[in-house]
């Protein structure tokens, strides 16, 4: 059945997504439009996990199509809604070539723009919570839980660091539960030229994700880029998983039951292991997405950045 949307009073940003209402950004987005004078609102859009691809069209064409409607950021959906509606957008960036596709919906003038900007963001929050230079001091590892497109996009940034010369993991190491996600995985890192050496694993259990911890050296950073914990319960581990010791574990949620961040945390004392949530990646997220639909500057650390950041925990009561 076809949705009807309502156009626009005033200059709105929409966040597409599954739950769009528990996320903090309905309260941080109206006190961040004040401290950077927007005169705009945003509203949710939720789309049950793999909505038809009529509904992705239905809401792309209508955001184009609408004068207040200036852009939005796609979450869970991001390569579903580019894959059912690609031809609706007039340029993409060429991360959204490479990764097919759209975490950010913007207008430049009477064109409909797409950008992919996982790799800047995930990039930006993986430096704040992996120090320069640690790849190469522990000799750590990196294992993805999830071969979506946070995942693919994070592998992108590493590949331009290496690229650059900056320092990486000696290896790489994503589980997914279908074995479709990892051969579009390797397709795009074959594509590019990959250079950090990577195992593609199957791991339709989270006991085979277990196994793939046990392989890792100690000072591996564990990535919980699954979805498990905010759109869907659970975690990809059982509570048997084993931390490498000293290890970094990351959950690319902040919102949820987290339960792969309370494995972590029963382990932290007893492994040295230091234990990050999605926060940052969420601040990064979104004012790179909201700068690119409303066409300002917002730098990514700094007075600014930081300013910003605080009014989102005021805002949200988030602990520091």
């Amino acid at each position: 059945m076809p949705r009807t949307y309502r156009a626009a009073a005033r200059p709105t940003m929409y966040f597409i997504g599954v739950t769009t209402t528990k996320s903090s950004i309905m309260k941080v987005f109206p006190a961040w439009a004040r401290e950077l004078n927007l005169d705009a609102v945003i509203e949710g859009i939720d789309l049950p996990l793999d909505d038809t691809p009529e509904h992705y069209r239905e809401v792309v064409d209508f955001i184009k199509h609408d004068p207040h409607s200036l852009g939005a950021l796609v979450t869970t959906h991001k390569l579903n809604l580019y894959k059912a509606a690609h031809g609706l957008f007039d340029g993409v960036g060429r991360e959204t070539e490479l990764l097919d596709e759209v975490s950010s919906v913007s207008k430049r003038g009477a064109e409909l723009w797409g950008h992919a900007m996982d790799p800047v963001t995930s990039g930006l929050a993986l430096e704040a919570i992996v120090p320069d230079g640690y790849w190469s001091r522990t000799g750590g590892e990196l294992l993805l839980l999830g071969a979506g497109g946070s995942s693919l996009a994070l592998t992108l940034y590493l590949h331009n660091r290496g690229a650059a010369g900056g320092d990486v993991p000696s290896r790489i190491v994503v589980t997914n539960r279908r074995e479709a996600r990892l051969r579009e995985m390797r397709t795009v890192h074959e594509r590019l030229g990959f250079t950090i050496p990577v195992d593609y694993r199957l791991a339709p259990e989270p006991s085979d994700n277990d196994a793939q911890l046990r392989t890792l050296s100690p000072g591996s950073v564990v990535v919980n880029a699954t979805g498990l914990g905010k759109d869907r319960p659970g975690s990809p581990l059982t509570d048997a998983a084993r931390f490498p010791a000293g290890a970094i574990a990351w959950d690319f949620n902040y919102r949820g039951d987290l339960v792969f961040l309370d494995q972590a945390r029963a382990q932290r004392d007893a492994s040295a292991l230091t234990v990050a949530d999605g926060w940052l990646y969420f601040i990064h997220g979104w004012t790179r997405v909201i700068a690119e639909v409303f066409h300002i500057d917002i730098p990514t650390h700094g007075p600014v950045f930081e300013r910003l950041s605080r009014i989102a925990r005021d805002v949200t009561k988030e602990p520091a």
